[in-house]
């Protein structure tokens, strides 16, 4: 509910309560800093701006920095025009205003007989720096934010050195769990490996707003990485945590500084972004048979553009333009050199023509059958003996749904239950406590998805770490504007120009 006392219009009458004694002194009837909408009028009239001012007061998200704009206005009626002070009467409006209101020592100047302040060009300039981080903090919090593929999980739908636009919006933006932190940074200081660019003197629950639709099955998504809560300051993301505990035990993860470095916690907001393809929506049921996805026993189409392993079979290697024209990476190529049992990521299309190559002698798709078992997948237990190309069937836990809950269930929930829905949870005599109490099912308390890249055989996704929950959704992926290839130099192809400006599907 915090974030609707900034982000709607009918909200700000609980700021507007607060400079009643303001208005008075304004020669305005106090009373109307209580009705909604009209008092943002009146008070548009105070600071003498004119009424297509109130147009952005009804946009969410843009009306949280009109908002500003009008506290700092306000306050100059009482001749503060110094940088601190109208920065106080923006961060606590609640008790600023009213003391202006009360104070028998200050005065309100109306706005034509304030007057006229000249800003040294110092001044000039951290107002407009002060002004830009503002509206683009508020524009990358709640709007649109920039994004860079790291990883080859996506491809070929979306390439490493693709730059692209995130919409907030789509699904609704949400409230910063923490959001006192270091503007345009992350989750650790610009120099540092475990300075964090953010405080937790203030902690907001989950809450996000309306947004134009929910996520649907093959939706390209931008989320917090689910196993993020914990991190090596060493490996960061790109090595769990708990797989690091797993391999190589609690006590030396903790202790041994030399190789792990620091262990580290992060919040939901602050944990790295990942992207990859919802696959199955909070209700459905998804089985993989031999590659194939299958969401409530339908088959689910394949990315155009998706990639498998294939086992290539060329003592003489592949050609390199080729490869260029295939778009076959250089990194892909070498370790298939180097390894040739790890296959060549590739499209079925590129397959079928690298088949045709005459220094070629075969293309085999590379599937794991379905009776070996990856100790690696989640939910890492005998009871479900799966693989990345057989896997499931599984449900996607949805809000409100209630399930059994036993000892061959618990390993698909206890996660769910303990990190992200935050209950206690003991086994006792193969009984299972949750808050203290027995139970034998249990209730969402959230939604949840499954994401899967596109490169299925080199992504790290909900195969290996489970169900991403709702609060860990960011936004929607939605344009590419620029995509530069890593394996050029600038002058050498490094732009992909037939790649920019195109739309995510």
């Amino acid at each position: 509910m915090l974030g609707l006392i900034f982000l709607l219009p009918v909200s700000f009458t609980i700021i507007a309560l607060f400079a009643w004694p303001v208005f008075e002194k304004a020669g305005i009837p106090g009373w109307k800093t209580a009705i909604p909408f009209y008092n943002l009028y009146v008070w548009l009239q105070i600071i003498n701006k004119p009424l297509w001012w109130y147009i952005f007061l009804i946009i969410p998200f843009i009306n949280v920095f009109m908002i500003m704009l009008m506290i700092v206005e306000l306050v100059k009626c009482f001749e503060k025009h110094a940088l601190w002070e109208q920065g106080l009467a923006v961060i606590f409006p609640f008790i600023y205003l009213p003391y202006l209101g009360l104070s028998s020592s200050e005065t309100y100047v109306p706005v034509d007989k304030r007057k006229k302040i000249k800003k040294s060009w110092a001044r000039e300039w951290v107002d407009a720096i002060i002004f830009a981080v503002i509206a683009a903090t508020i524009i990358r919090t709640f709007l649109v934010e920039a994004y860079t593929i790291p990883t080859s999980s996506m491809e070929k739908t979306l390439l490493r050195g693709d730059f692209l636009f995130v919409s907030k919006i789509a699904y609704g933006p949400k409230v910063p769990n923490t959001p006192l932190s270091f503007p345009f940074v992350h989750h650790t200081m610009p120099l540092s490996k475990d300075r964090k660019s953010f405080v937790e003197w203030i902690k907001l629950d989950y809450y996000r707003f309306p947004g134009f639709s929910t996520i649907k099955n093959n939706d390209v998504v931008v989320f917090n990485y689910p196993e993020g809560d914990t991190v090596s300051t060493t490996y960061q993301s790109n090595k769990s945590y708990y797989r690091l505990v797993k391999e190589y035990g609690r006590k030396n993860v903790w202790t041994n500084k030399r190789e792990f470095g620091n262990i580290i916690y992060r919040p939901v907001d602050k944990r790295e972004n990942y992207i990859k393809r919802c696959i199955g929506i909070p209700g459905d049921s998804l089985q993989i048979i031999n590659q194939a996805v299958y969401i409530n026993g339908k088959l689910l189409d394949f990315p155009p553009d998706g990639q498998f392993r294939y086992q290539v079979v060329a003592p003489k290697g592949i050609n390199p333009r080729f490869r260029e024209e295939m778009d076959i990476s250089n990194e892909d190529y070498d370790i298939w050199r180097q390894y040739p049992r790890a296959g060549i990521p590739m499209t079925a299309s590129v397959a079928e023509q690298l088949r045709e190559r005459p220094a070629v002698s075969s293309v085999e798709l590379m599937v794991e059958p379905s009776e070996k078992w990856n100790q690696d997948l989640f939910p890492f237990s005998e009871h479900y003996q799966w693989n990345i190309d057989n896997y499931g069937p599984i449900y996607i836990p949805k809000k409100g749904v209630t399930v059994d809950l036993n000892m061959q269930t618990l390993p698909l929930y206890k996660r769910l239950i303990t990190v992200y829905e935050g209950h206690d949870l003991e086994i006792k005599d193969r009984k299972i406590y949750i808050d203290g109490d027995e139970a034998s099912t249990y209730t969402f308390g959230m939604d949840y998805y499954w994401m899967m890249g596109d490169n299925r055989h080199n992504s790290a996704d909900s195969r290996f770490w489970g169900f991403v929950p709702e609060d860990h959704v960011v936004g929607k992926a939605s344009f590419v504007w620029l995509s530069l290839d890593p394996e050029r130099s600038l002058f050498g192809g490094k732009i992909r120009w037939n790649k920019l400006l195109r739309v995510i599907h």
